[in-house]
């Protein structure tokens, strides 16, 4: 088994000062996404108060990047942000796919942990590790055992795959 994490890019999210932005006016800051929550929301009202308007108190999400596909909204809760990044930082790639899966308001640490079974070559190279780690299968029938077939009914009810950014899957059980 192979768990290779593919993580380019830290998760950061652009916030901006509606304020300033209704006035003509780029203020914002690039955040770094995956600390706490409370972190995040310091450094907000940090840009806020440095805005060039007085009084600034409304932002929103305006950018992002590291997300590994993952879709944020102008108003995702920093919460959600936060544990999101630190775990896209943890699981890279896989992590998204996971999350886009069962969707992100779903997707928990643990449901991850519970689904992930790694990283593969091809749904049958996993297909045939199931078999190598549960099955005795004699010598003289081996040459005859059907490793594709045998991975098109693990994938129709039990797991399910994503591609990787290079070319391999993840394997995720269904739970």
């Amino acid at each position: 088994m192979n768990n290779t994490q593919t993580t380019q890019t830290s998760p950061k999210i652009y916030v901006a000062c509606l304020a300033a932005y209704n006035n003509g006016i780029l203020h914002g800051k690039w955040i770094e996404a995956a600390q706490d929550a409370d972190d995040i929301h310091a450094e907000i009202q940090e840009m806020l108060t440095n805005s060039p308007i007085p009084g600034a108190e409304e932002w929103a999400i305006h950018d992002y990047e590291g997300f590994e596909g993952l879709s944020l909204s102008e108003y995702e809760d920093i919460e959600t942000v936060a544990e999101m990044a630190k775990l896209i930082e943890e699981h890279g790639e896989a992590w998204a796919h996971y999350a886009a899966y069962v969707g992100t308001n779903y997707a928990t640490r643990e449901g991850f942990e519970e689904a992930y079974q790694g990283e593969w070559d091809s749904e049958e190279d996993f297909a045939y590790e199931i078999v190598s780690e549960t099955m005795e299968i004699p010598e003289h029938i081996a040459n005859y055992f059907d490793y594709e077939k045998f991975a098109n009914d693990l994938f129709i009810t039990d797991y399910y795959s994503a591609k990787s950014e290079n070319y391999k899957v993840f394997v995720f059980r269904v739970i």
